[in-house]
C-alpha cells in the first residue's frame, strides 16, 4: 500500500490558542499535512523557516515585530506555498485577493481550511512552480497602486499583469475578459464582482457588467457613452453615473 506523503509545513502565528486550534483542525481534518516546526513572532520565523525549509507555511497576517509581508521578504530565497491567516482587515485582504493567494479568515472555517489545503496539496503534487510570494512581496514594497501587479487566475493556469496596462473589464458569465493597452484579451476565471472589491481607483465600475481604467477615458458624451483610448464606447448605466462623473473631473 502506497504512504501518502505528507507535506511538511510550518505555523507562524502569535497566539498560543489560535496556534493549538489550527494543529487540533489539521490533524483532525488535514492528514496530508505534518506539522514540522511552530513560531510565534518574525523573529523566530525566519531562522526557523531557513532551518527546515518547509512545503507549506501557514502565515499568521498581523504579528508583533512584524507582518507576514516581512515574512515573506526576508525568505524570498526559499520557496514554499503560503496560507494566510487573518482576522478582518480591508487592507490585507485586498493585498491578498490581488495576488490570488490562499487566505483564511479567523475564526477558522474548517470547511475553509479544507478547500485552501487540497488547493495546495494540488499544487505541490504538480510540482507548479507559479512564485506566488514573490509577487505578494512586490506589490507589499510598491507604494503606486498602478504598478501594483494582479495574479490572473486563466483557464490554462495564472497570469500577472501590472494595474496600468488594464484598460477596461467586461463581466462575461463566470468569467471576466480583461482588455490589456497592448491590444490583448485575457479571459479569466473570476465574476467581475472580483474585481470591482480588488482594484483600487482609477479603476471604476460604470455598468454591471464593465469596469474601466479611468486613465484611459478619451471622452464622455452625454447620451451616456465612455470612449475609451481603445477606440470602445462603453455605455455609463444610470446607476454609476453620478460617480463617473464625480471621478471624471
Amino acid at each position: 500500500m502506497m504512504t501518502l506523503q505528507k507535506i511538511k509545513s510550518v505555523i507562524v502565528e502569535d497566539e498560543v490558542a489560535a496556534r493549538e486550534v489550527l494543529k487540533n483542525y489539521l490533524s483532525k481534518y488535514c492528514p496530508q499535512i505534518e506539522v514540522i516546526g511552530e513560531a510565534q513572532n518574525i523573529k523566530e520565523a525566519v531562522p526557523l523557516l531557513h532551518e527546515l525549509q518547509p512545503q507549506l507555511v501557514f502565515l499568521d497576517v498581523e504579528m508583533p515585530f512584524g507582518n507576514a509581508f516581512d515574512v515573506l521578504e526576508a525568505c524570498k530565497d526559499l520557496r514554499f506555498e503560503t496560507i494566510f491567516v487573518t482576522a478582518f482587515s480591508e487592507y490585507s485582504l485586498k493585498a491578498l485577493n490581488q495576488s490570488a493567494a490562499y487566505y483564511l479568515l479567523k475564526p477558522i472555517s474548517i470547511e475553509e481550511l479544507i478547500v485552501a489545503v487540497n488547493k495546495v496539496h494540488q499544487q505541490i503534487l504538480n510540482h507548479e512552480i507559479f512564485n506566488r510570494n514573490k509577487i505578494i512581496v512586490e506589490n507589499f514594497r510598491e507604494t503606486k497602486p498602478e504598478k501594483q501587479q494582479v495574479i490572473l487566475p486563466t483557464l490554462e493556469g495564472f497570469e500577472v499583469v501590472k494595474m496600468e496596462e488594464i484598460v477596461r473589464l467586461r463581466g462575461n458569465g463566470n468569467f471576466t475578459d480583461l482588455y490589456l493597452n497592448n491590444g490583448n484579451k485575457k479571459m479569466v476565471c473570476r465574476f467581475l464582482k472580483h474585481f470591482s472589491e480588488i482594484l483600487p481607483l482609477p479603476f471604476l465600475r460604470v455598468h454591471k457588467s464593465h469596469i474601466i481604467n479611468m486613465s484611459f477615458v478619451k471622452s464622455y458624451n452625454k447620451g451616456g457613452y465612455i470612449t475609451l483610448h481603445d477606440s470602445s464606447e462603453i455605455e455609463v448605466s444610470p446607476t454609476y453615473k453620478e460617480e463617473f462623473l464625480r471621478n471624471f473631473k
